[in-house]
């Protein structure tokens, strides 16, 4: 009886100390606001900028994220943002070089638009061609991060598949988590480009939580193409089960090349809203 008893009580205790770590919150959690990466609307935006953003609140987003947009000033940008009930907690602050040599101005625009986070959207083939290489990258984001702190911001890196490309026996991914300061470089994971990596996102939110605050939900059809949310194989309703373990605060859906950029952004919207996963 005793044995069985001490038997009782571990199992109580082991669960009590793995499972919050290893559970995500309820499926029926709601996300906040449901937003748009607008790379998706690029070339309608570069048409009509306001215009645009008015379809985009008035399907139901109310955050956006900017990447590669010839657009008006931050301030402006910002004025319009706030008509149509828009915010914007992030942007793709240019490339890796410009945020070498452009940091000040970029952390300027940023809080002028009101953000909170700036992202590195992509890492040229120049700059990682060793594991030294991923290693002086790290050293830099650390220094962007830091700068970025002082100026009342975040700094994320957003992954494409090639982090995962095993490199004398590492994966580049795994060493910028392990080699940044978790207290000044977040990741913005996309998880169409994790599943063409063949990653599990949940192994990465269990081993670095609340590392992650940015996610752009974007599917992958069965042939590996980019396709609209909902139409192809990712499993987002487990993957967003684990949101509050990997520290998600912001969900931007993206399409890098729609057919139909508003159409698309509407089925992407309404499948996620049926997720139970909704705007509250």
């Amino acid at each position: 009886m005793a044995s069985r008893g001490r038997r009782k009580f571990l199992a109580t205790l082991l669960s009590a100390v793995v499972a919050p770590r290893l559970a995500g919150p309820a499926l029926g959690k709601s996300i906040h606001e449901i937003g748009l990466q607008l790379f998706t609307v690029r070339d309608l935006l570069e048409r009509d900028f306001e215009g645009t953003l008015a379809g985009i609140a008035g399907l139901g987003y109310r955050q956006v994220e900017f990447a590669g947009i010839v657009g008006p000033s931050p301030r402006q940008a910002l004025s319009v943002l706030k008509r149509h009930g828009l915010v914007a907690p992030s942007s793709h602050a240019g490339s890796y070089e410009q945020l070498e040599s452009q940091l000040p101005r970029i952390l300027q625009d940023a809080n002028e638009r009101d953000q909170k986070f700036i992202v590195c959207g992509f890492l040229d083939e120049s700059r990682r061609r060793s594991l030294d290489d991923w290693k002086r990258v790290c050293q830099t984001f650390n220094s962007i991060g830091e700068r970025a702190k002082k100026a009342g911001l975040g700094f994320a890196y957003h992954n494409h598949d090639f982090e995962f490309m095993p490199m004398d026996g590492q994966i580049p991914y795994d060493i910028v988590l392990a080699e940044t300061d978790p207290g000044l470089v977040k990741m913005e994971i996309d998880l169409y480009w994790m599943a063409k990596a063949k990653r599990d996102p949940v192994a990465y939110f269990q081993r670095y939580p609340a590392r992650f605050p940015l996610v752009h939900i974007k599917d992958m059809a069965r042939d590996g193409t980019i396709t609209d949310v909902g139409k192809g194989v990712i499993d987002f309703k487990r993957i967003l089960g684990y949101a509050t373990l990997a520290g998600i605060a912001h969900y931007f859906v993206e399409h890098d090349n729609p057919t139909d950029p508003m159409l698309s952004i509407e089925t992407s919207l309404r499948y996620v809203q049926q997720l139970g996963l909704r705007p509250g």
